[in-house]
């Protein structure tokens, strides 16, 4: 498949059906790890960062739910699903907890929290970061996902199609393109091909009920999942 081809082709129907086959794309290794309970090879480690988390609980919704339980929520339901896909995950963080690793103050320990994640990131081989957030603004009519990209090779490219992806199945009528992440230090300190996901609006009541909706998490992680995994496959070929 060329890569100007793929990007926003997958209507959701089709999405979901490939999250359930292991995608088709992977043809015979797919079928292989599952009756012979086997991994599929995978050139790429995703790394998983729920964002904030412990000392910082980021932002918070208008129904009173912290920004960090959802990020994790959306980030665990993910990895559960790229490792159906047959990829390697490592998550950043498991539970409800920062990272750092030194700091006296909060601020110093937010800091530090952030230098880790960097670390976490760079130590891992072959990785692909997907940072998961939750967005805010004082005007509840806004709403849609959106997709920040790193400064490495592939970056906007992967963010491109999972903005057009989310667009066309879960924000039907977004006009919201992706952006690259500046002043995110995240995103600006990593090597490898990151993006980081705004998953949608907490000042919006109709959006926030839905993302702390469990089956619209499930679809939201569909549409991420299979949108990396068409992405890592044209770059295995590549």
């Amino acid at each position: 498949m060329r890569k100007e081809n793929w990007v926003g082709f997958l209507p959701f129907y089709v999405l979901t059906v490939i999250i359930f086959i292991g995608i088709a794309m992977v043809g015979s290794r797919a079928t292989t790890a599952i009756t012979q309970n086997t991994p599929i090879e995978r050139a790429h480690t995703i790394v998983i960062d729920a964002g904030h988390g412990g000392i910082d609980g980021g932002a918070t919704s208008c129904s009173g739910v912290l920004e960090s339980k959802l990020n994790l929520d959306i980030a665990l339901r993910l990895e559960a699903v790229l490792q159906l896909l047959g990829f390697d995950t490592r998550m950043i963080r498991t539970t409800d907890t920062s990272v750092y690793t030194e700091g006296n103050t909060i601020a110093s320990q937010k800091v530090s929290d952030l230098k880790e994640r960097v670390r976490i990131v760079e130590d891992t081989p072959n990785a692909l970061l997907v940072s998961i957030h939750q967005n805010t603004y004082p005007d509840g009519r806004y709403s849609g996902a959106q997709v920040f990209y790193g400064g490495a090779d592939d970056s906007k490219s992967l963010a491109q199609t999972l903005q057009a992806n989310l667009n066309q199945t879960l924000c039907r009528g977004s006009n919201r393109k992706s952006k690259q992440a500046n002043g995110v230090y995240l995103m600006q300190n990593i090597s490898c091909t990151g993006v980081l996901i705004e998953c949608g609006f907490l000042t919006n009541p109709r959006e926030e009920a839905r993302l702390r909706s469990e089956s619209y998490q499930k679809q939201l992680c569909c549409v991420i999942a299979s949108t990396l995994s068409i992405f890592a496959h044209t770059q295995d070929e590549g």
